[in-house]
């Protein structure tokens, strides 16, 4: 039997039989070593599959190097303002490829509040889509703002007294809404253009209450609201406060729009139609102007030296004269003249200037020469 590195127990039950035998050496028949193979030798289909799959390989290493290649500038934005209802990886991740920037990653805020994501939340986010690298600049967080086109009280109280103007032919111009609770405001897409418009207006004349839809486009965004109407006037409004006999000056007057039944009845409706006017008493700043708070100063004053003026139709006269009484222009009050020591009644014509008429002797006026008086012939 053969004893060889390589054992085979088959091959020696076939040859064990020649050498116990044989009659001389010369007889004995050679012994083949047959080396059993390590590995069955590959076929053409497996040869095949080995080639493929290596390509495919490395196609998918020559895709991605690019593909990493972008991701190394991928970098976190800051705040952002979120324009419509979700937020795409474009909107919060800079560098994020063509064919990704529009997939959607979270949901934005309501319009016009403000919410925050998490830096992780969005790194996770990104490497679920097969993006990796993504540069948070240390953030742990950014806010993100819902952008949303803002419908104050301006805008609303316009809107419904339109509706009051050509619903209930009310005059707008005269009108102001004190709505119920705080200002209203109506939020609305950034995008929604238009004004808005008040619609289902009802109004009570009453009460004067008034509700309506204030809506813009079709009814895409809408609020309701409610409040009262109040007539309004313009008045005068002292700005500066006046001390008794202190005259009204150009810009002590302000105009400015108030319900007409907080006012008085007779409050100035023109802050220039007192001007040059003195205040009759103390007046506060801020005091609604009444008629009787002021009046036209005094042009003649008591105990003021004033000329004293004669006129017809052919002769004009001047003398001196004392007054015994103060006025304003076009009052009566008595001067005395001081040549005949007379008490006339005369009107306040100007400052320190008064006018007597024709008397019962007009001649002896004007021929008395003594009065000390200046005739000229006009």
């Amino acid at each position: 039997m053969y004893a060889g590195p390589y054992y085979d127990s088959a091959f020696e039950a076939s040859v064990l039989p020649l050498v116990s035998t044989a009659a001389d050496e010369s007889d004995l028949s050679p012994i083949v070593r047959r080396h059993r193979p390590r590995a069955a030798p590959l076929g053409m289909a497996v040869v095949l599959r080995t080639v493929l799959a290596v390509l495919a390989f490395a196609a998918l290493g020559a895709l991605a190097i690019p593909a990493m290649a972008r991701a190394d500038g991928l970098r976190l934005r800051g705040d952002v303002t979120a324009r419509g209802d979700v937020l795409t990886l474009a909107d919060l991740v800079e560098g994020a490829p063509s064919t990704l920037a529009g997939r959607p990653l979270f949901r934005a805020p309501a319009l016009g509040a403000t919410g925050t994501i998490q830096s992780r939340r969005i790194v996770d986010a990104a490497v679920a889509l097969g993006l990796t690298g993504l540069e948070t600049g240390g953030r742990m967080q950014i806010a993100v703002q819902r952008a949303a086109r803002r419908i104050g009280p301006p805008e609303i109280e316009a809107a419904l007294k339109h509706g009051l103007e050509t619903g209930y032919g009310l005059a707008a111009g005269n009108l102001s809404i004190r709505f119920d609770g705080d200002g209203p405001l109506l939020l609305a897409p950034a995008d929604l253009a238009g004004q808005a418009a008040a619609l289902d207006v009802t109004y009570d004349p009453r009460s004067r209450r008034v509700a309506g839809l204030v809506s813009i486009g079709e009814r895409q965004a809408s609020l309701r609201v409610s409040g009262v109407v109040l007539e309004m006037r313009d008045v005068a409004i002292l700005a500066r406060s006046l001390d008794r006999g202190e005259a009204v000056k150009d810009g002590d007057l302000v105009m400015e729009r108030r319900p007409r039944d907080a006012v008085p009845t007779d409050a100035q409706a023109s802050a220039t139609a007192v001007a040059g006017e003195v205040a009759q008493h103390a007046l506060a700043a801020g005091t609604v102007l009444r008629a009787g708070d002021t009046a036209p100063p005094e042009l003649v004053l008591r105990g003021e030296s004033v000329t004293i003026v004669y006129e017809t139709p052919s002769v004009s006269l001047a003398m001196r004269g004392l007054a015994n009484q103060g006025g304003r222009l076009g009052a009566v009050v008595n001067v005395v003249n001081t040549a005949s020591q007379k008490i006339l009644q005369a009107t306040v014509i100007g400052p320190g200037r008064v006018s007597v008429g024709p008397g019962p002797a007009p001649q002896q006026q004007a021929s008395t020469t003594s009065l000390q008086a200046t005739a000229s012939l006009r």
